[in-house]
């Protein structure tokens, strides 16, 4: 089991920026690849940006080049440094990590950004 704990969501007017964390627990071990998925009701969960366990990273192409995901391994933390925000960036964002036995979920943290 892993378990997974979002913070830092909120309200951002467009063109600011926010930080987001996600604070990693249990069987560390099993995890492959960890990063951050949003979701908009009524629209399905995409994928926002990945981080292997070789260091290796994707992004969607709606976020390259003003969002950055890293990891401090030492402290079991993901982040998502998001910039330039745009009001097409409002969705809940959940951290996930993927496992040998299936991926694990956060709670998700609200995105709000206003134009």
């Amino acid at each position: 089991q892993v378990q997974l704990v979002e913070s830092g969501g909120g309200l951002v007017q467009a063109g600011g920026t926010l930080g987001l964390s996600c604070a990693v627990s249990g069987s560390i071990f099993s995890i492959k690849a960890t990063g951050w998925y949003r979701q908009v009701p009524g629209n399905q969960r995409e994928l926002v940006a990945i981080i292997g366990s070789g260091g290796s990273t994707n992004y969607a192409d709606s976020v390259k080049g003003r969002f950055t995901i890293s990891r401090d391994s030492a402290k079991n933390m993901v982040y998502l440094q998001m910039n330039s925000l745009k009001p097409e960036d409002t969705a809940v964002y959940y951290c996930t990590a993927r496992t040998a036995f299936g991926p694990y979920w956060g709670q998700g943290t609200q995105v709000t950004v206003s134009s």
